[in-house]
């Protein structure tokens, strides 16, 4: 066998690419291996006697599986969790996603006029003071107050 290691490296240089991914053709091997100079091989390349071995990706197909299912819910169970309760999400972005919550729905039964500014005010205090835990906590103080009769 005629060994063409020289001319593959020249053309993995020339190329851009690996050694490993140069390939020439068997029934030119004496061609290449006359092929000497840059100039050679280039030649060579353009007659196809050298070409390029396509690079082997990744098909991700199973990631793309796990990805489509963990956006469904699935695989996102107690046992694939890690670090605290906070470490998923911090405090303050469940704060501030809790009282944005709140404040819109005040804004809303404002605005329709199920209650009044000087309400409104008050609520917008508590809520901001931290009185209601939870949206459904603002709720049923306004049903309890009797504050807004009927709610959604």
């Amino acid at each position: 066998m005629t060994n063409v290691s020289l001319q593959k490296r020249l053309a993995a240089e020339i190329l851009g690419v690996g050694e490993s991914r140069i390939r020439i053709d068997p029934s030119r091997i004496s061609d290449v291996s006359q092929a000497i100079t840059r100039e050679d091989v280039k030649r060579l390349i353009d007659e196809g006697a050298i070409w390029v071995e396509p690079e082997h990706g990744i098909t991700g197909y199973s990631s793309k599986i796990r990805h489509l299912k963990r956006r469904r819910g699935h695989r996102r169970g107690h046992g694939k969790r890690e670090g605290s309760k906070t470490a998923r999400a911090g405090v303050k972005e469940e704060w501030v996603n809790r009282i944005r919550k709140m404040r819109r729905f005040l804004r809303y039964l404002r605005d329709k006029k199920l209650i009044d500014r000087k309400t409104y005010r008050r609520l917008y205090m508590l809520a901001k003071g931290g009185y209601f835990s939870s949206f459904s906590a603002l709720k049923l103080y306004l049903k309890e107050q009797g504050i807004v009769k009927e709610l959604k």
